[in-house]
């Protein structure tokens, strides 16, 4: 392996991913910032999950809401999902792991809120059930993913597909639009 042209080729791909993100997400991301101002401004909460890669996201996420992302401001109303152990494995244990995310959906989701499932590849099944159970009991299912969608494609609305089938470039964007979507909250709503 020849590191140096290792680290060109993962730059490039990175940057082509960047390029076609770009040009694909300006609408849905700003759509998915509108959706989740109005969740914070009404007084809901946003609740993130995810699976792996992905569930660390969620609680990154959630963390930035809950305490800063750049500035000292109020705390906005984030939830991770994915970090209640006992509820996780208590529901997988007695239920399947397909239904961890849509039990914890059930139990705190609210008319208004806004669920936000991460699945690089879109058909989770537990991210799918549980935006399936949002959409049943009036909170807002949307999602960031990957390749073509998946399952997720006319459930989760918005959507926001990274335009690639590479698990680590998608994930990237993912961090980064969730970063944006953090940084938008934070100056629309954290007074």
């Amino acid at each position: 392996m020849d590191l140096k042209s290792y680290f060109d080729r993962e730059f490039a791909e990175h940057e082509t991913v960047v390029q076609a993100t770009y040009d694909a997400l300006q609408g849905p991301f700003m759509t998915l910032c509108e959706v989740a101002e109005n969740t914070l401004n009404t007084g809901g909460k946003i609740m993130f999950f995810g699976n792996g890669g992905s569930a660390a996201d969620a609680q990154h996420l959630a963390a930035e809401l809950v305490v800063r992302y750049k500035i000292n401001r109020a705390p906005l109303a984030g939830i991770a999902l994915t970090t209640d152990s006992s509820t996780v494995t208590a529901g997988g244990n007695d239920f399947g792991f397909d239904s961890i995310f849509e039990s914890q959906i059930r139990a705190l989701g609210r008319e208004g809120d806004l669920a936000i499932g991460i699945t690089t590849s879109g058909n989770s099944p537990n991210v799918v059930k549980a935006l399936q159970a949002a959409k049943e009991i009036g909170t807002i299912p949307a999602a960031f993913s990957g390749n073509d969608g998946g399952k997720l494609v006319g459930l989760a609305d918005p959507l926001l597909i990274i335009p690639s089938n590479v698990t680590g470039r998608i994930q990237e964007m993912h961090i980064m639009l969730g970063h944006m979507l953090c940084d938008v909250l934070e100056q629309r709503c954290g007074k």
